[in-house]
């Protein structure tokens, strides 16, 4: 029996897809407040939120800055202070975003941001939030509550394809026949044989993707394919699932890797924020008063 399936370390229908275009005023120009690299506010991600909130000094940058939430209503933004400045995306700078991002997820659902989301000051922000306020609402009541987790499958091929030669009647004959023919004469139909392997393949490859779709979907709310990487990937997937019904979900998922055996590689990992099933892209425009 193959050993238990774990989550590899945190490091697409139900889908929320918007461009929202937020407009944000400016007063007539001024000498600026802080020099070009200080004093802005990096954004992690949007919660639901009644009152401030500080998750600790965890903030990009290795300075310790404070996290906590610019409010607007009754969502926030989980932000921490941070230069005017394109951060790149280094391992440590990724490393602390993401610790940020699994911090918050613990008790609260998250809208996260991309990467390298700076604001000057806190009222851009609520600004911003106030723009956006009525999508992101709606987007936070349908995220409330579930959790993101991906799997990955890959097969060997090789021993894939030789269980088509032993169990597929029309390729082993076929390759049957090649064997006793002259080697001179057996090129095109060496590559007719290629051919029906491929097309094999591809048909058992749809057929164990859509076993483990269907087993899975008892205890998701949503799923999303995203396109395999590589030969020996079959199946590169993400889940939508209540937070309650993880234990569930992680139990079949280790059902199904036993069913399989040795024949398919689970790489399955989360919980995540739902990275796949929510795409919201700001488009600032700034308006400058006369």
């Amino acid at each position: 029996m193959p050993a238990k399936v774990e989550r590899s370390p945190r490091k697409n229908n139900l889908r929320v897809k918007d461009d929202l275009h937020v407009k944000i005023n400016e007063g007539p120009a001024a000498a600026p407040s802080s020099a070009p690299g200080e004093g802005g506010r990096y954004v992690y991600g949007i919660v639901r939120a009644k009152g401030a909130m500080n998750f600790g000094s965890i903030g990009i940058g290795g300075a310790g800055e404070q996290v906590y939430t610019v409010n607007y209503l009754d969502i926030a933004a989980v932000v921490s202070k941070a230069g005017v400045a394109i951060f790149d995306p280094t391992r440590e700078n990724a490393l602390a975003h993401e610790h940020v991002i699994e911090t918050v997820m613990k008790n609260h659902t998250i809208i996260p941001m991309s990467f390298g989301t700076v604001f000057r000051t806190d009222d851009d922000i609520r600004e911003v939030l106030k723009g956006i306020y009525s999508s992101v609402k709606d987007v936070l009541e349908q995220m409330a509550g579930k959790l993101e987790f991906g799997l990955k499958v890959n097969w060997d091929r090789d021993q894939i394809i030789q269980e088509l030669m032993e169990q597929d009647e029309e390729i082993r004959r076929f390759h049957r026949e090649i064997i006793r023919k002259q080697l001179q004469s057996t090129y095109f139909a060496r590559m007719q044989l290629g051919r029906m392997i491929d097309k094999a393949l591809a048909e058992r490859a749809i057929q164990y993707v859509r076993e483990i779709y269907e087993a899975l979907r008892i205890c998701c709310v949503a799923s999303r394919d995203n396109q395999p990487i590589g030969d020996k990937m079959i199946m590169n997937a993400a889940f939508l699932v209540e937070r309650e019904r993880e234990s569930e979900f992680d139990r079949v998922v280790n059902k199904i890797a036993r069913k399989y055996g040795k024949r398919l590689k689970f790489k399955y990992t989360g919980p995540w924020p739902p990275y796949n099933f929510v795409n919201i892209r700001l488009k600032l425009e700034r308006v400058t008063a006369s």
